[in-house]
């Protein structure tokens, strides 16, 4: 039997003074991003090439943040099962966007490159292997329309 679990957030953003939306190029896209239970809300913007603040997170971040953080999760979960130790995990993911003329856009692949460093040489094999149930185990990857792609390393020490 499947579990539910209900996620909310909410989003505020407010036309500052001497704005306006007629005109896409005059108008802030900074915004909070407020989820219940939270110490601290998100300040968030558009990307740069679509003007917005640089300094701040923006959607695309997000999402390929919690993409890599999910299947890290998932992985963890998958070693434990197999009782190998991972000492440390870390991941330089990567994403395209692609724009279309029409404005609208989609993200076309998502490469997740996780270095995982390992105790036991004889568990690198399976180390590897379990990426790709972690992949099936991972609840935003089972979300998302485009390929995800893992370029895994192992380290023994």
């Amino acid at each position: 039997m499947p579990f539910n679990h209900t996620f909310k957030t909410q989003v505020n953003w407010a036309l500052s003074e001497g704005e306006t939306t007629t005109n896409p190029r005059s108008f802030s896209r900074n915004h909070t991003v407020h989820i219940a239970g939270k110490k601290q809300d998100l300040e968030v913007s558009a990307a740069k090439p679509f003007r917005g603040d640089a300094s701040l997170h923006n959607p695309e971040d997000l999402l390929l943040s919690a993409l890599a953080s999910c299947h890290m999760m998932s992985y963890l979960y998958v070693c434990s099962q197999n009782n190998i130790e991972v000492l440390e995990y870390s991941d330089h993911a990567e994403c395209k966007l692609e724009v279309l003329s029409t404005g609208s856009g989609s993200f076309t692949k998502v490469i997740l490159s996780p270095v995982v460093t390992i105790k036991n040489s004889a568990q690198k094999e399976l180390a590897m292997k379990l990426h790709e149930k972690a992949n099936a185990l991972c609840f935003i990857a089972n979300s998302c329309n485009f390929p995800i792609t893992h370029q895994a390393r192992i380290v023994v020490i």
